[in-house]
């Protein structure tokens, strides 16, 4: 029992170790959490219904090599017998006291899919015990935790919230790359309970992790809110940024020379425009608002208008690069492309919601041939069912093709040998430069240029 106890007994426990802690997920958010708990002393037992995950972390193999640290720490703390991995959710929940639940959200047909979460949350339940605790980490609509999260723990458990357990709602607040460092050391974490115990509670354990403190929030739905609003503006700034440079490209002005400018003003912070927005997290959070809105008749138009410029930038990439084949006289059926980028953010290997891929169908439909490079992925079942090459060689990619797409911001790209690049083109030869990250003093002559936010020029 931990829920219940005085604030000392609780500190007392985490000081020797004994609080036993369960991870439900373990992916870039669960396995990123588990190792800040292992990091504060406590034993961490991982859940996921994915056997593969479970059978590597065992053996000590981390299934995230991207991230600083964590496949050390996964190798350390499961070789001295304080971290180890399991698929059955009931028994980890009977072992463990605090439950942390950080598996996948997401949407179907523009609603909230609860699914994975749902079943995390049953295990849990059937495993729940007085003076237990719950936090969800997975981002959800607002009223998920005192609703859908407390309904199903309470009708598995036969217990009731903020009386017989805790249960809170805490996002993640981390991006891929540093995902550690940004958990216990670069944000302060966000937290909402169904009741002030709850919140309380989960304040008190997080600030073991969390070295820049715990900020309480009035209820769930509030620290709920907050992640999806951090989503939500960055969506937003990113379809102005989109609407402006095309009104740059229009007056032949750089976009990113304006916004080097207007940024200048600390109250202006334009985002970069870009190809599209993707991963799990920015191109679906507007979805939880839009849904969670209708419920309580308001109508976000701004966000489904941010949303629907976004959505589309892929078909204005394809219209721009269009209109620049047809002034070059470039037929489809004779152009070869190469896509730079399948990730959907620079310097990590997820492709998750990647705007590479409809780039790549709607290439397909226009009949062009296509392959892509990505310095990070090397294998792709999306890309292999269109019948598309992924290739690491820059060289591969760009022999004898007509076109390069910069989809991806990978530092790689931004120093890449353009001679050599043009040397290895056939005619007509263009760049689209789909992330503002390219020199043009580097573009050799002979080269027709034009990107988002930036003015077509023939070299």
């Amino acid at each position: 029992m931990l829920f219940g106890l005085s604030d000392s007994e609780i500190l007392k426990k985490l000081d020797s170790g004994d609080v036993r802690i369960a991870v439900y997920g373990l992916g870039r958010v669960g396995l990123p959490l588990a190792v800040a708990w292992l990091r504060a002393g406590q034993r961490v037992l991982g859940v996921d219904v994915d056997e593969k995950i479970v059978e590597s972390i065992n053996s000590g193999v981390s299934p995230i090599s991207d991230e600083p640290i964590i496949p050390e720490a996964v190798k350390h703390y499961v070789s001295i017998g304080m971290f180890k991995a399991t698929t059955n959710l009931v028994e980890a929940s009977k072992i463990c006291e605090v439950k942390f639940v950080t598996v996948p959200t997401g949407i179907v047909d523009g609603k909230f899919n609860g699914a994975h979460l749902e079943r995390a949350l049953r295990g849990i339940g059937r495993g729940l015990k007085r003076g237990d605790a719950v936090c969800v980490e997975c981002t959800v609509p607002p009223m998920t935790t005192e609703t859908f999260v407390k309904s199903i723990l309470e009708s598995e458990s036969g217990l009731k919230a903020e009386e017989d357990f805790a249960l809170a709602f805490s996002p993640e607040r981390i991006y891929e790359g540093r995902a550690l460092e940004d958990l216990e050391v670069r944000y302060p974490k966000i937290v909402g309970g169904v009741g002030q115990r709850s919140t309380h509670f989960f304040s008190l354990l997080y600030r073991r992790i969390a070295r820049r403190g715990v900020i309480e929030m009035g209820s769930a739905r509030a620290a709920e809110l907050s992640k999806i609003f951090e989503g939500v503006y960055r969506d937003v700034n990113i379809a102005l940024a989109n609407e402006l440079a095309a009104l740059c490209s229009a007056y032949g002005v750089d976009f990113f020379e304006v916004r080097e400018a207007s940024n200048s003003q600390p109250f202006c912070h334009l985002h970069k425009p870009g190809v599209g927005v993707g991963g799990p997290c920015i191109p679906v959070y507007p979805y939880f608002l839009l849904e969670s809105a209708s419920k309580v008749g308001l109508r976000l138009e701004l966000t489904r208008l941010a949303r629907t410029i976004n959505e589309d930038m892929p078909s204005k990439t394809i219209s721009i690069l269009r209109e620049v084949m047809f002034e070059l006289n470039l037929a489809p059926s004779k152009a070869v492309v190469a896509v730079f980028g399948l990730a959907f953010r620079g310097n990590i290997a997820d492709s998750r919601g990647s705007p590479t891929y409809e780039i790549v169908k709607l290439l397909l439909n226009m009949g062009v041939r296509v392959v892509v490079h990505d310095p990070y992925i090397s294998l792709d079942q999306k890309l292999k069912s269109l019948g598309v090459t992924l290739t690491g060689s820059i060289e591969e990619a760009v022999k004898g093709c007509n076109v390069v797409i910069i989809a991806t911001d990978h530092d790689y790209y931004r120093n890449l040998d353009w001679g050599r690049i043009s040397d290895l083109m056939s005619s007509p030869k263009i760049i689209f430069d789909g992330r503002g990250i390219v020199d043009l003093s580097n573009i050799p002559r002979g080269i027709t240029f034009v990107g988002i936010g930036r003015p077509k020029i023939r070299l």
